[in-house]
């Protein structure tokens, strides 16, 4: 693990996991929200025997990274976010010239990533989203069911078990996740205010370069798209922006977190195909 200042003064804490000899390729994380870069030690495991260098920074706010209350990103805190992601990969570009560089996004860290290449798409050699979802449309969705967002998740598999059921098929994640005392929080009123205001420019991906390989995997029963409504409507945005390479796969009966489902080793396996295409 090591540190870097982001411009606001704030110590970014970044988790890594260095492949065995030399690395072919590097694949930085982005986690979501309430949850820290560390749970992602299984998937970095799986890609370090693939020969890929893995690092996942932990957002401001969330694990290592937070100072104070959790879910608190500070001011202008969602712009920060994702300037510490970009700054990152800059990071990791200079420590490994000439390597191809992935960006993988779950959730918060998808919407993060669908920001960042809207203006730094050229730092990257791909993007994948996992847990990922048409934001205004879920906000939409949201406001009509009003209350706790994490409750409004859970909602779907009442009567549940435990207040986490959403993420995952999965019994022994869910209770990982809910022993965790870095897990299972929302942003701040600030922070989910920023994010709300950042919602608009992501509707619009024509900034996006048209060649830039595009990954996209979610459950058929994660809370956050509908049905699947609203991932089908993201990735038809990113279609109709143009875009040449563009991958979707769905999991049947999956939840929100793809990548600790039961069905695991599959999800694991189609990113590693297509990371390694």
């Amino acid at each position: 693990m090591f540190t870097f200042t982001s411009t606001d003064g704030l110590e970014i804490h970044v988790h890594e996991w260095p492949a065995p000899g030399e690395p072919r390729g590097i694949v930085q994380l982005s986690h979501g929200m309430g949850e820290h870069a560390a749970r992602y030690a299984h998937l970095a495991g799986t890609l370090n025997g693939l020969g890929y260098t893995v690092y996942a920074d932990d957002h401001r706010g969330h694990g290592r990274t937070m100072q104070g209350k959790p879910g608190h990103l500070g001011e202008d805190g969602w712009n920060l976010l994702v300037a510490d992601m970009v700054a990152l990969t800059r990071l990791v570009r200079d420590r490994h010239p000439g390597l191809p560089v992935v960006l993988l996004g779950h959730s918060l860290g998808s919407f993060a990533a669908q920001q960042y290449i809207l203006d730094h798409a050229d730092l990257l050699d791909g993007v994948a989203m996992t847990g990922t979802t048409a934001l205004d449309g879920l906000f939409g969705a949201l406001a009509e069911a009003g209350g706790d967002v994490l409750a409004a998740f859970n909602a779907p598999f009442q009567p549940a078990r435990t207040p986490a059921d959403w993420l995952s098929r999965d019994e022994a994640q869910v209770d990982a996740y809910v022993a965790d005392p870095w897990c299972g929080f929302e942003l701040d009123d600030q922070g989910m205010g920023d994010l709300i205001n950042a919602t608009a420019r992501l509707v619009d991906p024509a900034a996006v370069p048209k060649d830039l390989p595009l990954y996209v995997a979610v459950g058929d029963r994660d809370p956050l798209n509908g049905g699947l409504a609203l991932s089908d409507l993201l990735v038809q945005r990113y279609r109709d922006a143009g875009l040449t390479d563009v991958t979707y796969r769905t999991y049947a009966g999956a939840r929100h977190e793809i990548l600790n489902e039961t069905n695991r080793d599959e999800v694991e396996a189609d990113l590693a195909a297509w990371l390694t295409r």
